[in-house]
């Protein structure tokens, strides 16, 4: 067995992995214990990466090879790697020829390689001359990077994880950490832990589990953050918290501010907010004061896209940060503003220049002479002064046939770009659109004209920079799959091929290694980093083999500096014209689109636990849909009950873009007039057709482009929406175990069925196992359904057919005059008990209120006999010998909540920590990557032991 360290490819945490390997194919995976950013803890998506590597998922989810496609209507066909980017480069030239070098625009990723994306910059911005490229971090932290900028003058976050351990107030916005940075909240619980003083603040709308650790909770009103702030600032004054030494000494424009937060009285920001007086009172102290202590301590602040993605997303970003300067907040330990990032390496592309204001190493698109030192740095003659477009604007751009071409690599706009009907509209016009990805079967493939294969997590090299500014090595354990290249060599040989056709006059400015991937790459960073010499983020004393030898390191690390610097501007000097930092003076703004009469409910996006944005990579995995196992809408109980909804009915959820269908369920941690919808169900796994006949098209179908002024990011996170019983007579379940060699073939081709009904969705199931006997895991596909009328019977013959359910000994019921059909998949178990038998599948037509209770079968693994005919009966009620149904919490070791409430109340009593102790021992939950540890609490919380509640009672 091999073993290679590497880093985990989903959040901005940036947790190190060590790959195991035979040579050819990825067996393992486990956390790296030297790593900083997670001490060898993996969450469960991390702790599963091994399993989306194996040969048969790959065989059907991989672009394995160049592709090319005829016409748009056409299947694509394989084609040469050279002929591919011969291809590109004409199809490209032309474009740029007749119509100039802003006629194309560059899509990335904040999961590309810090060398994918210095690669592309270069290409676009210097040898193309358009500026024209931005990427999918525009979508998450370009408001932080505004934010950032605004007060501090530079994108650089100031604190660092360590400071969670001498933090003596956390205060957390805008985000659901226990879910979406799992490891980091691993390190807030055990600070908690550590310091039973420490005091947690968390502003959120919902109760989340994160929430649930709080010692305050401010369930504000959406989009209301700028305006909590400014009432906590009003707080601090009034009350004598802020520190004016530091104000006098540090920063500018304190007055402005000041007569800003004037009328941000308790009173008000309690009626805007929906926060009580008395918490904000609190809420102020804390933050100030580092705590409720009588000597001050820090105050460490984590937010994530609850801030960032919204039309006021830098004002609420330099809002927060305004605390902190007021309060001396920052740049000593435990203390500062902390953007928690949402992609691998959005902070990367970041520092490389990779959005479509900006340029290498924190230079602006404004600053002429930033413009002149890239200039010369590349040996081009200039570098565009226009900025680019920005995302929204790119897709604007071509919907209006402005931008001819796009080149999209390693991210899915038509599945995470809100206003999905202006995306594909401009996906659709372009002339020519190349996507470069790894996964052949996303909502974007479809609209491709050339298809690039690339290299994927395991396969490839580089580096990625954490949230807190740290460099850590990327490595191959294998090599790519099938033809597929590296992101970098993509580029560097289209942009070769480019340059030959039409700048053959210009000097050679991709000389990197394509044969050798591991000099190509080392050389490209090592131009990256001489670009930041100089600069605030400058790592000229950091070198390829340092990074080998020592690990990771954080920036700034300039030349002659033994380590990075963990903490930045303990000084009180920022990187601004004065070196004083910025007082940011925004008031607050009402949400873009503001609930009404007409659309009188708030939509809020976010994100699952067990999965990650589009779901290319975790939704390959039957496990993964173990705690949320299909798209719902959740719903506060109260607006269930006026709406006349019942758990899993369906309903229309209708914006001023459009409408997508699906079930709803009821949510205490819903507040009223809110609901949740996670952000990854897109097109690939929610859809059906509307009334038009068009396509449905997931989450983003509803959720609005309306952006921040200054940072361009969409406010992705709020949508006005009206909610409607859908009533749809005809419904439809399936499910069924099948090959893991096939199973994702099938999916994809149940997916493109879900348009012959008017709602559909379309996911994996899996079964109970725990991560230790992944082996025994089987995954199979869940295809729920309905319409207004009966479909054709072809299309239920093809549904029944994928189910590889029209085989002969299957049991069938059919009622014509009804219009409803059963059918049931019967297998023999293993030798030892062959004469019991087990379901292997299912279709329920017509009728599918079975369908719960059957799945439970199924998934369960259970013998069928007790249930003998009941198998085939109608109706929602489950028959007295079905098991009652258990939501999977800990995905570890498959705990569910049946066994967690059995075990509580079976305890001997005990404080809540020793409860706690008790479940791990016991059943073994929370003893794997902890991610269900938030949830753990909650029930510890929530279920008396049965001893001591007949004490009580009696």
């Amino acid at each position: 067995m091999q073993e290679t360290q590497s880093t985990c490819p989903y959040c901005g945490v940036g947790c190190g992995v060590i790959i195991e390997s035979d040579g050819h194919a990825i067996t393992g995976v486990r956390g790296d214990p030297s790593h900083p950013a997670n001490f060898g803890k993996l969450c469960t998506k991390g702790s599963t990466l091994h399993l989306t590597a194996s040969q048969a998922l790959q065989n059907q989810s991989r672009l394995l090879m160049p592709q090319l496609r005829a016409s748009r209507d056409a299947r694509p066909a394989p084609i040469h790697w050279d002929s591919a980017i011969a291809h590109a480069a004409t199809r490209m030239g032309d474009l740029i020829g007749q119509h100039g070098p802003d006629a194309v625009g560059f899509y990335l990723s904040g999961q590309l390689l810090t060398e994918d994306y210095y690669v592309f910059n270069k290409l676009a911005k210097g040898l193309v001359g358009t500026n024209n490229l931005d990427t999918n971090s525009r979508l998450c932290m370009s408001s932080a990077v505004a934010g950032y900028k605004a007060t501090l003058g530079a994108d650089a976050p100031p604190a660092c994880y360590d400071d969670i351990d001498h933090a003596g107030c956390l205060f957390i916005t805008g985000s659901n950490m226990a879910w979406a940075h799992p490891i980091l909240f691993r390190r807030v619980e055990e600070a908690r832990a550590a310091n039973p003083n420490l005091k947690i603040i968390v502003a959120d709308p919902r109760r989340t589990e994160t929430a649930e650790l709080a010692d305050l909770h401010l369930p504000l009103q959406p989009g209301t953050d700028v305006m909590l702030f400014h009432g906590l600032l009003h707080i601090m004054l009034w009350e004598g918290w802020v520190d004016q030494p530091y104000i006098a000494q540090h920063t500018s424009g304190f007055a402005e501010l000041k007569a800003l937060v004037r009328d941000a009285t308790p009173e008000n920001v309690a009626a805007v907010c929906g926060v009580s007086k008395d918490d904000l009172l609190t809420a102020a102290r804390w933050f100030a004061l580092g705590g409720d202590g009588p000597a001050k301590h820090g105050t460490l602040s984590f937010y994530c896209m609850g801030l960032n993605q919204s039309s006021s997303g830098t004002a609420k970003n330099a809002a927060l940060i305004n605390l902190h300067l007021a309060t001396a907040q920052i740049g000593c330990e435990g203390a500062g503003p902390f953007s928690l990032t949402g992609q691998p390496n959005a902070m990367g592309g970041r520092e490389v220049g990779g959005l479509s204001n900006l340029l290498p190493a924190h230079r602006d698109m404004a600053n002429p002479a930033h413009r002149a030192e890239v200039a010369a740095f590349w040996g081009v003659d200039s570098i565009p002064a226009q900025p680019g477009k920005a995302a929204i604007e790119m897709f604007e751009a071509a919907a209006d046939g402005e931008i001819k071409a796009l080149w999209i690599a390693c991210t899915n706009p038509a599945q995470s770009m809100p206003d999905q009907a202006l995306v594909r509209a401009a996906l659709k016009r372009a002339e020519f659109v190349v996507v470069q990805e790894a996964f052949a079967h996303t909502a974007t493939t479809a609209f491709a004209d050339l298809l690039l294969p690339a290299s994927t997590w395991g396969e490839k090299l580089g580096t990625v920079t954490n949230s807190e500014r740290r460099i850590s090595r990327v490595r191959a354990a294998v090599a790519p799959a099938g033809q597929a290249r590296h992101d970098w060599q993509i580029g560097v040989q289209f942009a070769q091929a480019l340059q030959a056709r039409m700048y053959p006059h210009k000097p050679h400015l991709f000389d990197y290694d394509t044969h050798d991937a591991a000099a190509g790459a080392e050389a490209i960073w090592n131009e990256h980093r001489e670009s930041t010499r100089g600069r605030d983020l400058d790592i000229t004393g950091l070198c390829w083999n340092l990074l080998d030898q020592q690990g990771p390191q954080q920036w700034p690390m300039p030349e002659g500096a033994s380590q990075g610097k963990p903490r930045l501007y303990e000084d009180g000097v920022f990187p601004t014209e004065d070196g004083r930092a910025r007082f940011a003076v925004q008031a607050f703004k009402p949400l873009a689109e503001p609930r009404d009469v007409r659309y009188p409910f708030s939509l809020n996006t976010g994100r699952l636990r067990d999965q990650w944005h589009g779901m290319s990579r975790t939704g390959q995995l039957g496990r993964m849909f173990s705690h949320e196992a299909e798209p719902q809408l959740q719903v506060h109980p109260q607006d269930m009950e006026r709406l006349q909804l019942q758990p899993g009915d369906l309903v229309h959820v209708t914006s001023r873009r459009g409408a997508i269908v699906l079930p709803a369920r009821a949510d205490a941690q819903q507040a009223r007039n809110q609901v949740f919808l996670p952000m990854h169900w897109g097109g690939e796994y929610l859809g059906g057709r509307a009334s038009t006949g068009q396509s449905l098209a997931g989450v983003n179908a509803i959720t609005t482009s309306e952006r921040c002024p200054q940072s361009k990011q969409p406010e992705l996170k709020h949508a006005a929406v009206k909610v409607l019983k859908a009533q749809m007579p005809w419904s439809c379940l399936g499910m069924a175990w099948l090959p893991e060699d096939k199973v994702l073939a099938t999916r994809d081709a149940l997916a493109a069925l879900m348009r012959e009904f008017d709602f559909a969705s379309c996911v994996l199931i899996g079964n109970a196992v725990s991560l230790a006997d992944a082996a025994k895991a089987r995954t199979g596909v869940q295809f729920r359904a309905a319409a207004y009328e009966a479909p054709d019977a072809r299309v239920l013959a093809r549904l029944a057919e994928l189910l590889a359910l029209d085989e002969p000994q299957v049991l069938r019921y059919v009622d014509a005059r009804r219009q409803c059909s059963r059918t049931l998949k019967l297998v023999r178990g293993d030798a030892e008990s062959v004469r019991e038998t087990r379901l292997a599948g299912f279709l329920l037509c017509g009728d599918a209120s079975a369908g719960q209770w059957l799945g439970d079968v199924l998934k369960g693994e259970l013998s069928t006999q007790p249930y003998g005919r009941m198998l085939l009966a109608s109706g929602a009620k489950a028959p007295s010998v079905a098991p009652p149904r258990s939501r999977q919490v800990c995905a570890c070791m498959n705990v569910g909540e049946q066994e967690i409430v059995r075990c509580l109340q079976q305890a001997a009593g005990g404080d809540e920590a020793e409860r706690l102790n008790g479940l791990k021992s016991q059943l073994g939950c929370g003893t794997g990557c902890g991610s269900c540890i938030p949830a753990l609490r909650q029930w510890v919380r929530d279920v008396q032991p049965q001893r001591q509640v007949q004490a009580q009672t009696a």
